[in-house]
């Protein structure tokens, strides 16, 4: 489990672009789980449809990024990339997610390699997917 300065000590991303509140469980090389936390405080929602609010399917998607960034970093040791580039993104939404919701995500390992990776992506709520994908990165 890794709390939000530990995921602030892997990635570069910081409030208000940090997407991840929580990593459940990561298995190095194989999955990372984690969470977002969507408040109606936060600043998108007062231009994102102010009267009904919805949570920016990119942000979803950002979400997701960080967290097999967060894998990479944790999975390759001498990984010292600070910089994560998205080289393919095949994202496909699903239904809506609003203030209240927790937003779990699910990244899986195709492939790995020194520099990046291909990864399924899967975002949830209440154990029904949002939005699911495949991501491919590179790092520098």
């Amino acid at each position: 489990m890794l709390n939000t300065e530990e995921i602030k000590s892997l990635i570069p991303q910081r409030f208000p672009f940090l997407m991840l509140d929580r990593v459940t469980d990561i298995k190095e090389g194989e999955y990372v789980k984690a969470y977002k936390n969507i408040s109606i405080d936060e600043d998108y929602f007062r231009g994102h449809f102010p009267e009904n609010p919805v949570f920016p399917g990119a942000l979803i998607a950002e979400g997701m990024a960080q967290a097999a960034c967060v894998l990479l970093k944790v999975s390759i040791k001498d990984l010292t990339a600070t910089q994560f580039y998205v080289t393919n993104i095949k994202i496909r939404l699903s239904k809506v997610v609003v203030p209240g919701d927790r937003l779990d995500i699910l990244v899986k390992t195709v492939k790995m390699t020194h520099i990046g990776g291909i990864f399924e992506t899967e975002a949830s709520v209440d154990g029904a997917t949002v939005a699911k994908g495949e991501m491919t990165f590179a790092c520098k």
